[in-house]
């Protein structure tokens, strides 16, 4: 008998599937990482005849050490391929392994917004000639239950496929789901939250309506209070700076309390840990990317390790194959759709996640070896609210220019003081956009990041406040590359600027909304951060211009007024610049470059000249990544020796 497609979904399937729950869902307890119950390794029977005795009695041992499936521990191991190990896998249980190669988007059984949950669980009901049938792609402790499922329901045989994950992986991004997985990863947050995305409503008259609104918008914000109300307008920039200060020094000052120190996790307990990189034009950093990945402690049969690229990077892409094969890393290109930002790759990537953690670093990134413990630990302090992790990001090529010494110092009083200060408090969090740790279904809850923002990290940091998670700090650092030149600095801090105004934008278009969500300190935190960080960056010239001709006397300047007000709003927003520097260079021992921050007053004409471009670039490319290029410039703490290469697969392939 078979079925009309719209009563024939996925769920309704599983129901006559005892295995399978219901309706498939994302939690983090069906992410691969239940610890195994005791019991003879059944999924080793079918290589019984393949294998030596000894290789399999390594593998099962090392599975009952870390709680994980035998096969998985040969696979990720390099022993044997997936594939091979499922073609073994089919002979000796009687499931047929299926490539999907035939297999078209009309086979499938699940409506678009379910391809994800199959992305995510490797499991996939198709349409077949003698009916639906269930794929797997047997991971954790699946080859397992399907090894001993066979033998006590022999009849569910016909009902089920093998698949690799590579299959269900090209059948999801190529055959049967790129569409849907490709809106998914641009407009899915817009989808389900419309008010919190910074994406565009289509339109069929092109772009210049809506760059028509944004200019009146800014226009207004800008104009409207200068002229309407000059005096107010003046009060209120010098209240903003005074603000954006006064939040800095109470993060810097603000009491911490000492971290409890916790016995390390048994590697059995550890869970399943995915990474994430989007990389564009990084062809030059991905040796030394994945030797510091490989560098964490962590067992490589957890590690889940994801690179994404676009589909126009020939270089990178050659890059990765040149690597040669590693079990525990993946790579995927990005769907060839706007936005080409790097939330959209990651987003495109998020559904395939395995881990019931995910963090995310940039191609520069040299974390350190005990990061990913020690992110774990950090929420396992704090509370299922906490869903986001934060480690400390440091520039390690300071010396290369003053602007890189000046990019140094921004860090370590950002990383290393205020924001460890506003986790105390308790405030939201603006993300850096590296060396986050997310609780991954937390993750997918909120909807992932928002493709059409330029500071997806900061967005997200808010957003999380908004549905009710926090967002914490913890000790280790991960080392970054900062612009040593003008013009690469620039356009770097221009898409800072622009993302900020971006999301300044978005969560206040219902101030009541965001004031009901987030509370009174979220909203207040978002006004100082996001918007004092560019409105204080577009004021500071003309407030200087301004304090200087009311210090002259100048009757023309008078109906500002508030002239001492203007003294103390800069001189406030200076000393806690030069307080927070110092302290934060002392952090991390680098005292001896203070004399940077004699340069500050120059340095914030320079932020100036990005917030006025990203203003203009707000107006007319709200959506456009200006890539940062990375890997030109030597480096301290990241010097890697060439990367080894890969060891020789198996002769089982």
């Amino acid at each position: 008998m078979t079925w009309p497609r719209d009563q024939r979904t996925g769920p309704a399937i599983a129901r006559e599937l005892p295995i399978f729950p219901a309706k498939p869902t994302i939690s983090r307890s069906h992410n691969d990482n239940h610890a195994f119950e005791e019991g003879p390794a059944d999924e080793l029977d079918c290589l019984r005849h393949v294998l030596t005795p000894d290789v399999l009695r390594s593998a099962e041992l090392r599975a009952r050490q870390l709680g994980i499936g035998a096969d998985q521990v040969l696979i990720r191991r390099g022993v044997i391929s997936e594939h091979t190990y499922l073609e073994h896998l089919s002979q000796h249980t009687g499931i047929a392994l299926d490539d999907l190669t035939t297999a078209n988007r009309a086979d499938c059984l699940l409506a678009d917004r379910q391809l994800t949950l199959a992305a995510a669980s490797g499991i996939c009901p198709l349409r077949r000639n003698d009916g639906p049938i269930w794929l797997i792609a047997p991971r954790g402790r699946a080859a397992r239950m399907l090894s001993r499922l066979v033998v006590a329901y022999p009849h569910l045989t016909r009902r089920l496929r093998l698949m690799s994950s590579v299959a269900l992986q090209r059948f999801l991004t190529e055959q049967g789901g790129r569409a849907a997985l490709a809106h998914a990863a641009t407009r899915g947050l817009h989808d389900h939250h419309p008010a919190l995305s910074a994406a565009p409503a289509k339109e069929q008259s092109g772009p210049w309506p809506s760059r028509l609104r944004r200019g009146c918008g800014v226009g207004s914000m800008v104009l409207l209070p200068t002229v309407m109300a000059p005096g107010l307008c003046s009060t209120a920039l010098a209240l903003w700076f005074l603000g954006y200060a006064g939040l800095r020094l109470a993060g810097a000052f603000w009491p911490r309390r000492p971290e409890r120190h916790l016995p390390p996790l048994p590697e059995r307990c550890l869970p399943v840990y995915s990474v994430m990189v989007a990389l564009y034009r990084e062809a030059s950093s991905v040796a030394r990317l994945v030797q510091a990945i490989e560098a964490f402690d962590y067992p490589r049969e957890k590690l889940d390790v994801i690179l994404v690229i676009e589909p126009d990077d020939q270089q990178t892409h050659a890059a990765i194959k040149r690597l040669g094969f590693r079990p525990y890393l993946r790579h995927l290109v990005a769907p060839a759709v706007a936005p080409k930002t790097k939330p959209k790759a990651l987003n495109w990537a998020l559904p395939f996640v395995r881990g019931s953690f995910v963090a995310v670093y940039d191609a520069e990134d040299h974390p350190d070896a005990g990061q990913l413990r020690a992110a774990l630990d950090a929420f396992r302090r704090h509370g299922s609210d906490v869903a986001c992790a934060q480690a400390s990001l440091c520039i390690d090529n300071a010396t290369h220019s003053w602007l890189s010494r000046m990019f140094a110092t921004e860090y370590a009083g950002q990383f290393d003081l205020y924001l460890p200060g506003m986790s105390e408090m308790r405030l939201p969090l603006p993300l850096g956009g590296s060396s986050n740790h997310f609780r991954t279904d937390i993750l997918r809850e909120v909807g992932g990041w928002d493709a059409h923002n330029v500071t997806e990290d900061a967005d997200l940091g808010f957003r999380l406040a908004r549905f009710g998670y926090r967002s914490v700090t913890f000790d280790s650092t991960t080392y970054e590359e900062a612009p040593i030149h003008f013009h690469p600095w620039l356009r770097q801090r221009t898409r800072w600027m622009k993302g900020w105004l971006q999301t300044w934008c978005v969560h206040m278009r219902r101030p009541r909304q965001l004031w009901r969500e987030a509370g009174a300190r979220g909203f207040v935190t978002l006004n100082i951060l996001a918007g004092g960080n560019v409105v204080t960056a577009l004021a500071y010239p003309l407030m200087l211009g301004r304090l200087a001709i009311e210090l002259q006397g100048a009757a023309s300047a008078r109906w500002y007024g508030w002239p001492l007000l203007h003294v103390v709003a800069l001189s406030t927003a200076i000393v806690a610049t030069l307080v927070v520097g110092w302290l934060g260079l002392g952090k991390r021992g680098r005292r001896r470059d203070s004399w940077i921050l004699a340069l500050t007053g120059i340095y914030w004409l320079y932020l100036s000249i990005a917030a006025w471009r990203a203003v203009l670039q707000y107006i007319w490319a709200p959506h456009y990544w200006e890539k940062t290029e990375h890997g030109k410039v030597g480096r301290t703490h990241a010097q890697f020796s060439e990367i080894a290469q890969p060891a020789p697969r198996s002769v089982h392939k």
